[in-house]
Order: structure tokens, then C-alpha cells, then sequence
């Protein structure tokens, strides 16, 4: 075994230092420090499995000399299709060749069968091109059995499709090194161990040499590797915070379990925007994308019954490029408690407390004494300050018992002193709203006028202004 220099690394921060400290001197955690053995033999030197003897890359390394930029050509690189829309759009066109991919997300919330069915799309395009090669699925936390399984209730099956069980890491890069695969993916990072270094598997050492070695291959063999990554109970990706920078796109899929949309952000992309969002939708038989989310967030009777329910508004959110509909609903019914209650499911519960009070003082709406249950459609989120006008609205439409039109949506946020303020991109809001067949929006004042044929354009200044032309 290569002979190791010893350090210890703040898995939060990447700080690092010579000895050994409980509370990290950078980011001011505790318990974050761990000791790091950084050997690792070069690509070249790598075996393909244990016992077998090394051998060197039959892909030439890339020729590091420095060149003019204007003289580095790429009109021969083409992105990989992933056989998914959405996907590509949140990629930023597909999938880069050489590049590493993290796609974390928490337990059971689908990354798994997102990778095998996006090899499977990729496996059925290589067998109608030739020229391309196939794709390799490595799996360190299911047999090859369990993945076929579920690669056949979704319908991933696909003769180009190769598995691979291990998680040992030379006997992982070996196969991507035999196999040449047009496109690698790896279940997981936290799986995988190294026999070059100490630690055990998931910590922080294994952790960062596993990508570090993945990412060497991937840059060297020019193939593109799918990294599966773990998350902690906060949320964060699991091991050290260097993870994050060593890879070049950071993608976090996201939803609740108790729902079937899935949400795929880009936190990090060197080859396109890091404000895309793919939607999916979670079945038995796999996942199925989203083209066009915009009815997700409405009650079914939206359109299957046109008369107006009180306690509803609709306003429209910005998830990355996109502008969703999101429905409020609010009920109001009064306190037998000392301390009213306060129930809110997809709205920020400190603001509600906030815009109660400036409905009170501002609105003339006395709401104090009262319980309030606020809740969103189909777990959408409407936490932005421009949902703030629509909260307000199903909040005194409950009160009044006056329905609000079910063709009218309200855009705005809400001050303390009751003025209805700005939200930024709201024409991309008034356009999807036109496009869903909304007549009316009452939205603040316009800086610059916008004209959105079919739909009549209500600006306010004031809470109270903004509410009666809601409940009128």
C-alpha cells in the first residue's frame, strides 16, 4: 500500500489542518474535524479488480499544453440525450461528456429509478445509434437481481443496459475503464469504499476519495458518470462540503413522500443555468415527466365547476424559469381558546402571523381572536412575498363569506405599513396567467405598463384598494 500523509478535514467547510480540534476554526461546527489520509495512485496505476495486476489507460490523457482559447474547438462535443425533457432542460441541454453529475435527494424519494430508467432511455438511443456504446449501471446497494426487478416494473430493460454490483472502488473503475460506457452510473458515493485509504464507508475520507478517483476516470476516459449522493437529516448532502466543488453539476431532487410530484433543481451547473426546475410525477410504474405543471396546484373543481368557493385565491409563483398557479385556501372559524390557533400547510407560518396583523390594522379585517387554517393545493409552495396579496385575499374572502372569482388571481406582497409592493418578473406571472384563461389580475402599480391580451390588469396601492377589488 502507497504510503499516506495524514490530515484532518472539517467535512462541513473543507477546512484542514494538522492536528485534530472539535470545533472547526473556519465554519465554527463541532464535531466536524476527521482525519484524512490522502494516498491515492494515479488513473494509470489503477486496477481493473482485486488481485489482478495493474495496467495502464488505453485512452490517451489530453494533451495539457496551453493553448490560445480561440483555437480550442468544440463543435465535436454533443450532450447526451437522457431521454427526458425535463431533465435535459434542468442540465442545460443534456448531459455533458466527461462531466460528473451529483444528484442527491433524501431516502426513498426516487433518485434511484430516475437513474435506471434515464440508462434505459440512454440504452435504447445507443442501440438505434450504433456508433454509440453502451451504458453501465453500478450499484453498491442492491444486487443485480433487485435492480433488473425494478428495471422491469418500470420498463428499463434494454440488451445495451449493463449491471454491476460492487462497492469496491478499483473493481468500479476498472469496469468503466473495460466496459467504455457512453454513459456510468453510480449508486451510490456513500457505498463505495477504497482499500487506498482508512475510514469507513460514508465518511467523510472514503467519501472524497471515491468522487476524486470518479472524477479522474470521467475527465481521462471522457465519459460521463451519474453520481448518486446522500443526504443528512438537515437536508445537506452528505460528506465533506469539497464535494460539491470537485463535481460539475449538483442537482437536488425533491418532493414529498406523501405525493407523487417530484421537483429536479440544478444547485450548481458549469455547463448551463442553475435555475431550471424539472417536475416529475412518481408512479408504480416509474417516474413520468411533467411538461406542463401549471394545473397541479388548482382544485379539481377549478374547472369542473365554475361558481366560486370563498376562501380560495389563486396567485402565481417563480420556481426557476417557470411561473406556476398556486391555490390558497383558508378557513376561519372562531377561537374557543385562550390562544387562537394557527394551522398553515405551504405558507411561511411567521408570516402569517405578520400579515393577520396588517390585515387588522390596515384592512379592517379583525381576524385576532379567530383560528386560521391556511393550506396550499397538492403541496405546493407559496413562501415567496408575492403570494402575500393572495393570502390576504382568501383570508378576508373566508371572513366576509364573499367568493372570490375563480377567473382572478392576486400578485403582490404585503408591507407592514399595507401597501401592496412589487414582485419581480411579473409578466412571465400575467402571461402564464392569460394563458390559463384568468380574465382578471390585480396586481400593485406598474412601473412600466404591460398590455396581456385577454386579461384585464387591476393596479392598486393599497391593502384596502387591493381587497375590494378582490371581493367586489
Amino acid at each position: 500500500m502507497a504510503k499516506t500523509s495524514s490530515q484532518f478535514v472539517c467535512s462541513e467547510c473543507g477546512w484542514s489542518g494538522p492536528k485534530w480540534l472539535g470545533r472547526c476554526p473556519e465554519c465554527g461546527q463541532w464535531g466536524t474535524i476527521e482525519e484524512f489520509h490522502e494516498a491515492r495512485p494515479s488513473a494509470s496505476s489503477r486496477t481493473a479488480a482485486p488481485g489482478r495486476t495493474s495496467r495502464t489507460l488505453s485512452h490517451a490523457v489530453p494533451d495539457s499544453a496551453a493553448k490560445p482559447i480561440t483555437e480550442i474547438s468544440t463543435e465535436n462535443i454533443s450532450r447526451i440525450d437522457t431521454g427526458f425533457t425535463e431533465f435535459n432542460r434542468v442540465l442545460g441541454g443534456g448531459i455533458v461528456p466527461g462531466s460528473v453529475t451529483l444528484i442527491a435527494g433524501e431516502p426513498g424519494i426516487g433518485k434511484s429509478t430516475l437513474l435506471l430508467e434515464t440508462a434505459g432511455n440512454v440504452a435504447r438511443l445507443s442501440a438505434a445509434q450504433p456508433e454509440r456504446n453502451t451504458v453501465l449501471y453500478i450499484s453498491g446497494e442492491e444486487s443485480q437481481a433487485q435492480v433488473r426487478m425494478r428495471a422491469s416494473r418500470i420498463g428499463a430493460v434494454e440488451p445495451n443496459l449493463l449491471l454491476a454490483a460492487t462497492t469496491d472502488l478499483s473493481t468500479a473503475l476498472g469496469l468503466i475503464e473495460q466496459c467504455k460506457p457512453a454513459l456510468a452510473i453510480v449508486d451510490s458515493a456513500q457505498t463505495i469504499v477504497s482499500q487506498e485509504v482508512d475510514g469507513i464507508s460514508g465518511g467523510s475520507t472514503q467519501v472524497r476519495e471515491v468522487a476524486s478517483a470518479l472524477i479522474d476516470t470521467a475527465k481521462t476516459l471522457d465519459i460521463p458518470v451519474l453520481l448518486v449522493g446522500h443526504v443528512t437529516k438537515d437536508g445537506s448532502i452528505a460528506g465533506p462540503r469539497t464535494l460539491e466543488h470537485l463535481v460539475d453539476v449538483v442537482c437536488q431532487f425533491e418532493g414529498d413522500t406523501e405525493t407523487a410530484l417530484r421537483m429536479l433543481r440544478a444547485v450548481k451547473n458549469r455547463f448551463g443555468p442553475t435555475d431550471e426546475v424539472g417536475c416529475f410525477d412518481m408512479s408504480g410504474e416509474g417516474i413520468e415527466e411533467v411538461m406542463d405543471p401549471s394545473g397541479l396546484f388548482l382544485s379539481s373543481s377549478n374547472s369542473a365547476d365554475p361558481s366560486p368557493v370563498e376562501g380560495t385565491c389563486v396567485t402565481f409563483t417563480l420556481d426557476g424559469h417557470r411561473s406556476l398557479p398556486i391555490e390558497v385556501q383558508s378557513l376561519v372559524t372562531k377561537s374557543v381558546l385562550p390562544t387562537p390557533r394557527r394551522a398553515a400547510n405551504g405558507v411561511d407560518a411567521n408570516r402569517i402571523a405578520m400579515l393577520v396583523a396588517v390585515l387588522y390594522r390596515h384592512g379592517n379585517v379583525n381576524l385576532l381572536a379567530n383560528d386560521l387554517y391556511i393550506s396550499t393545493i397538492a403541496g405546493g409552495q407559496a413562501r415567496e412575498p408575492g403570494c402575500d396579496l393572495a393570502i390576504v385575499g382568501a383570508l378576508a374572502s373566508a371572513s366576509k363569506s364573499k367568493a372570490i372569482s375563480r377567473t382572478t388571481c392576486a400578485i403582490g406582497e404585503i408591507s407592514l405599513t399595507g401597501q401592496v409592493r412589487p414582485v419581480p418578473r411579473l409578466e412571465y406571472r400575467l402571461r402564464e396567467a392569460a394563458r390559463l384563461g384568468f380574465t382578471t389580475a390585480v396586481v400593485p402599480t406598474l412601473r412600466k405598463q404591460i398590455a396581456v391580451p385577454g386579461l384585464t390588469i387591476v393596479q392598486t396601492d393599497t391593502l384596502q384598494d387591493a381587497l375590494a377589488a378582490l371581493l367586489r
